[in-house]
Order: structure tokens, then C-alpha cells, then sequence
């Protein structure tokens, strides 16, 4: 993986935080791979929900992937009632097996990978996947700069985005807990006392400059 294709991976599919909240969502629809269906999904969150489009990718198996990004990182239980969501929406008709929501451990399944021999999975354009319908994958190795490319054009769901989405599905956010304290927006300071998981809070972090999480990625994958 180059430089600038790890840049773009960790810019919109970090790791969850210490804390389980998570920035990537990815729902894949496989058993047979159907692009009618997902791709229904992938345009009825820009049409309906008024969302960025998310990525496309062939699993190297047997079906397709929407990948997510948000710009904060939001609650795990938050994303899965998200995904739930559009799942009722625009995957009904689908059976339940075929569909599985991943919000951790993306890196298991994160393209490009090999996932056997003469099948890759890799993000495509969207006017190329329903191409792959028959066979949801690559003979050869996808070009780094090519998957690049792709993760470059996607943008980030923003807060107010998101949590308009959110209210239009019907999916309630997770409530605060009582008492809680207030949780503010003010930038990382380094009182974390461990190494990896403030490295994790930087990366994640939208209010520092983002040449500086780009360091703490690379740091983070350096380790």
C-alpha cells in the first residue's frame, strides 16, 4: 500500500477510538453479489437522505461493500442503528444473512486485499460496478494510485449531515447518559497516557491540523 493510499484509507476508515466510537461503517450485500439492490442504497442515501456517496467495493468473493466515512467519530450502537436503518429502507427484500454490517475490524476486510487466488477485492467506480455482478472481483492486483484515486473523491458525512440522516430514518441517536458531563469540542491536549491510544485520539481528531494526524496515522501503522 502507498503512502498516499494509506493517507486516504486512515482519512476516511480509521480504527474505532479507545472508547468504541467509530469514524467507518461498511455494509455489504452478498450471497449473490447484487448491485440492483445495493446500488439502490448508495442512491437513495445521496437523493433522499442528502449524504455524500460512500465508496463501492467488490468483496473478492461473492458481493458487493458501501463504505461510510463520518467527519466525527460517532457511537458504535449509533452506526449500527444508521445501518439498521438504510437496511429497512433499501434492503428489505433482501435476507438477513446476506447483509453484514461492520463498523470494527474493517481492516479484516478493507480492499485492496487478496482474499484468494486470482481474487482480489478492491473500491470501483461507480459506473464499473455493475460489471461485477458475475464475478465481484479482480483477476490482478488493483493499482494502488487507481484505489487512491477513488478514496480521494469521497467526502466525509459532517455532524449536521449526519444527524439530519439520522432524524429523516427515524433512527434515534444514542441518548447521553444522566449526569453525564458535557462533552466539548475543544482540541486534543496530551494528558493520555497511553502512547497508541492518543495517537488514535489525534488521528481521529477533526480539530487538529490534519498534516499532524496524518503523522500519528503513520506512526500508528509504524508500530
Amino acid at each position: 500500500m502507498t503512502n498516499r493510499l494509506q493517507d486516504e484509507v486512515l482519512r476516511l476508515f480509521p480504527p474505532p477510538l479507545p472508547d468504541g466510537s467509530v469514524r467507518a461503517l461498511c455494509i455489504e450485500l452478498a450471497g449473490p453479489a447484487d448491485w440492483s439492490s445495493l446500488g439502490a442504497l448508495w442512491r437513495g442515501v445521496q437523493a433522499e437522505l442528502d449524504l455524500p456517496a460512500p465508496g463501492i467495493a467488490i468483496n473478492g468473493r461473492h458481493g458487493y461493500q458501501l463504505w461510510f466515512s463520518t467527519a466525527v467519530p460517532v457511537a458504535a450502537t449509533e452506526a449500527e442503528s444508521f445501518a439498521a436503518a438504510l437496511r429497512r429502507r433499501w434492503l428489505a427484500q433482501a435476507a438477513p444473512q446476506r447483509v453484514r454490517v461492520l463498523t470494527a475490524n474493517l481492516e479484516v476486510i478493507l480492499p485492496p486485499q487478496q482474499v484468494a487466488v486470482e481474487q482480489w477485492a478492491a473500491f470501483v467506480a461507480p459506473d464499473l460496478a455493475p460489471v461485477f455482478e458475475d464475478t465481484p472481483w479482480l483477476d490482478v492486483e488493483p493499482g494502488a494510485e487507481g484505489q487512491a484515486d477513488l478514496l480521494a473523491r469521497q467526502q466525509t458525512i459532517l455532524l449536521d449531515a449526519w444527524q439530519e440522516a439520522m432524524r429523516r430514518l427515524g433512527a434515534a441517536p444514542v441518548p447521553a447518559q444522566p449526569g453525564a458531563p458535557a462533552v466539548t469540542t475543544a482540541p486534543l491536549v496530551s494528558q493520555e497516557s497511553d502512547p497508541h491510544a492518543f495517537l488514535l485520539r489525534v488521528m481521529n481528531d477533526p480539530h487538529v491540523d490534519m498534516s499532524l494526524r496524518i503523522e500519528a496515522a503513520k506512526a500508528l501503522l509504524s508500530n
